[in-house]
Order: structure tokens, then C-alpha cells, then sequence
């Protein structure tokens, strides 16, 4: 399988992977315009953009949009992050130029009819209040917050519910106009698709658009601090997090091993020391999530109010005795972990297309996969150690605490815990 990259005069990106034996193709396109992307007054609204793309265009209505790719067999659809906005479809093989079609539609002919606004508004806001229903999702939005406070980076995808309530045509098409530019966009595809036959659709499609100059947004640092939210719930949700390397960091494999072997699966040691030996928790894992320019390890776990106290603690005991004992075996294994999810998931051109328009956002280049590969095989205990102190002695922090909470511990004695 090989990578074939066309840029298009006014910055267009087109990136393709073939993979033999498929009959179908996955098709996106992925844009730099994400909820960190946004002002303030504005948060929300590339969430809110990307539901307003399926509401109809001047060429087709909701109901066509949907039935265009739904009538051959396919699906659409499309996600919000922090750092990018993705629209993607799965079709046959022979239906690549549909599907390219359709896409770029719904990203250049949008209707933003004033009835579908109020109406999506109030799915969005449906979505919001869904969202503060679930614990162990709205925890998440509240560390961030304290992560990164004053920054896009700290605040939530969707947005509050007064901003949302406030959005109106005029909101959507400055966000449009400002951001979604060729040099920010990458149309990519992987599985039966012919690279050559989808530049000269990206010609057509897309060839037009003007060329500007984007704004970078502001840089993040992280921060830190405490969110404590008390509410009679049947579980204490913690998550905690530590400052970690971005996506281009050397250390950044190092910290996705470090991620991996203290909280990645079954055998890691907080799964067997908190839930196997102790009995504390159902849920406990630890991640570890980049920027471009920031990263963040996560650990997150639910328990009873009665063990709510003890958690943080042994979490920190944990993180500690890592540090300095962490053996060959556990990362060996949380290597073979990292390699096989990576291999396992390029079995699906979904996310093949997606690894390649964000490499290639990230990078400016799609790395083989083998040159990834090698990477993770080149970090060295040493190096998951060399992580592991700093993030336990040094690595600013934050904490949100969710629930019958009132006994957890909070960040101040959980630092001093660390430098103990």
C-alpha cells in the first residue's frame, strides 16, 4: 500500500491510500477548524457548524443529503474536536465520486436556512443537557477547563447553552469564511480508490476556492488547578491529568507506553491494584492525549463516596512506584498493545483516511507506518522511567472531582503526595 499526495494550486491538499482486495472506500474531509479555533463568544459554533452541514445545501435538502449516500449503500457523517472538524463517508468503490460530491456540497453550499438553525439548535441543546447527565463524560469538559483555563483549548466542544441559544447565519458564515480556507483542508481516502480520478474531482470541486492566510490560534499552556462538584450520584468520579508532550514531541511514544502500562488495559497496574486487589472501582484507566502544541495524561475512575478518599492517593502511590520500578516486561507489553491497536485499526479504511489527513496536518507528511512502528520499538525503559518522574515530580496537574465527593482529596494534598 502506498501514500500518493497532490497539492492543489490554491492549497487544496488530496491524499490517498489503496488498499487491494477492498470494494469499498472511506472519503473525507478533514479541516483545521476546531473548537480551539473558535473566540470566545464563539464556543460552540464549529460544533454547531458541522450539524448545520447535513441540514441541506443549495443543490439538496436534509432528507436528499442523507438519501444521496444512504441510497447506494453508504453512510455520512461527521465529528468535532478540539483541534480539527471531519466530514467523512463510507461508499463502494464505485461510488467515490458521489460521495467527493456530496461532501463538497454540504462544505461549500451550505443552505444555513434560518428554520434548520433553530431547529438544529435544539438538538444541540438536547445534546448539551445530555452530556450533563453523564458523569464520566462531563468530568472530562470540567478538567480540561481547569487544564487550560483562559484558553480555547479549555473550553467545552459544544459550547455553554447561552452561547448556542445566541448563533445566528451570520455567526456560521464568519466562522466559514474565516477558517474553512483550501490550505486548511485535506480531502483523503483510503481502500478502493484511484488517486488520479479523485484529484480531478478535487479540481472541479474544489479547485476554486481562494487562498488566504489563516490565523494561528493562541498558543496553550498548561495550567492547572481544582473543579469540586458535589451531587448525590451512586459514584465519585476523579479525573486527573498531568502536562504531557505534544504530537511532535520526542517523548511522545514514551508517554503513550508510560499511559499504556499504568492504566491502558487489564494487566496495568492501576486496573490490578485498584480494581483487581482492592476492590475500589469498576472503571479506571489512564491515556495519554496530544496537541500541536500541549499534551495531557488522564486518569479517570469511579468509586463509592466511602472509597472516594483513598482513590487519589493510591492513584499517586501508583504513578510513584512506577517511576521507579517499571520493568522491560510491562513496557514490552505495553509496546506490543500500542503496536497492535495502531496495526489493527489500519485494517479499516475509515481509519486509514483519517490517520492520513492528520499526519499530514500534523507533519506536513504521512509517515510510513513502519516508521511509526520503529519509533515506538526504539523507546527504551529508560525513557518510560525518564517520563514517568517527570510527570510525577514535575508536570503541573489538575483534578475534577464529580459526586458524593466531600472526602476525596483534593489537588494540593495529591501534589504533596507526589513530592513526598
Amino acid at each position: 500500500m502506498s501514500v500518493n499526495l497532490t497539492t492543489l494550486p490554491n492549497g487544496f491538499r488530496v491524499v490517498t491510500e489503496a488498499m487491494p482486495g477492498l470494494q469499498s472506500a472511506a472519503v473525507g474531509v478533514w479541516v483545521l477548524a476546531g473548537a480551539r479555533h473558535e473566540e470566545a463568544q464563539q464556543n460552540g459554533i464549529a460544533h454547531f457548524l458541522e450539524h448545520m452541514a447535513f441540514k441541506g445545501t443549495a443543490r439538496r435538502s436534509a432528507v436528499q443529503i442523507a438519501e444521496a449516500i444512504e441510497d447506494v449503500g453508504g453512510y455520512i457523517n461527521a465529528y468535532t474536536s478540539r483541534e480539527v472538524t471531519a466530514y467523512y463517508a463510507r461508499v463502494l468503490k464505485e461510488d467515490v465520486g458521489l460521495a467527493t460530491d456530496v461532501l463538497a456540497d454540504i462544505l461549500r453550499n451550505p443552505a444555513f436556512d434560518a428554520r434548520e438553525i433553530e431547529v438544529e439548535r435544539g438538538v444541540i441543546l438536547q445534546e448539551i443537557g445530555q452530556a450533563l447527565d453523564t458523569p464520566d463524560d462531563i468530568i472530562f469538559d470540567w478538567l480540561q477547563e481547569r487544564a487550560y483555563p483562559d484558553h480555547p483549548l479549555g473550553r467545552t466542544i459544544l459550547g455553554p447553552e447561552e452561547r448556542v441559544r445566541g448563533f445566528d447565519r451570520p455567526d456560521l458564515e464568519g466562522f466559514v469564511d474565516r477558517h474553512y480556507r483550501p490550505g486548511q483542508m485535506v480531502l483523503s481516502a483510503a481502500g478502493a480508490v484511484d488517486h488520479d480520478a479523485l484529484v480531478r474531482l478535487a479540481e472541479e470541486m474544489f479547485g476554486d476556492m481562494a487562498s488566504a492566510p489563516v490565523a494561528e490560534p493562541p498558543r496553550a499552556r498548561f495550567k492547572g488547578g481544582e473543579v469540586r462538584r458535589e451531587k448525590a450520584l451512586e459514584q465519585a468520579h476523579m479525573a486527573l491529568a498531568f502536562e504531557g508532550p505534544d504530537y511532535a514531541h520526542d517523548d511522545i511514544h514514551a508517554a503513550q507506553i508510560y499511559a499504556t502500562a499504568l492504566g491502558g488495559s487489564m494487566s496495568s497496574r492501576l486496573f490490578q491494584e485498584v480494581r483487581e486487589r482492592r476492590g475500589l472501582c469498576y472503571t479506571i484507566f489512564a491515556q495519554a492525549g496530544a496537541y500541536a502544541d500541549t499534551g495531557m495524561m488522564t486518569i479517570y475512575a469511579g468509586t463509592s463516596a466511602e472509597a472516594a478518599g483513598e482513590l487519589g492517593g493510591i492513584t499517586i502511590d501508583e504513578m510513584k512506584r512506577a517511576a521507579g520500578d517499571m520493568s522491560v516486561a510491562e513496557v514490552e507489553r505495553a509496546r506490543v498493545q500500542m503496536k497492535a491497536g495502531l496495526l489493527m485499526g489500519l485494517e479499516s479504511p475509515g481509519n486509514r483516511a483519517e490517520r492520513l489527513a492528520r499526519m499530514l496536518q500534523i507533519w506536513g507528511r504521512v509517515p510510513e507506518v513502519a516508521e511509526v512502528v520503529e519509533r515506538i520499538d526504539a523507546v527504551t525503559l529508560g525513557d518510560v522511567r525518564r517520563v514517568a518522574e517527570t510527570t510525577v515530580a514535575r508536570a503541573p496537574s489538575a483534578l475534577a472531582l464529580y459526586g458524593p465527593v466531600a472526602g476525596a482529596a483534593d489537588l494540593a494534598s495529591l501534589d504533596a503526595r507526589r513530592a513526598a
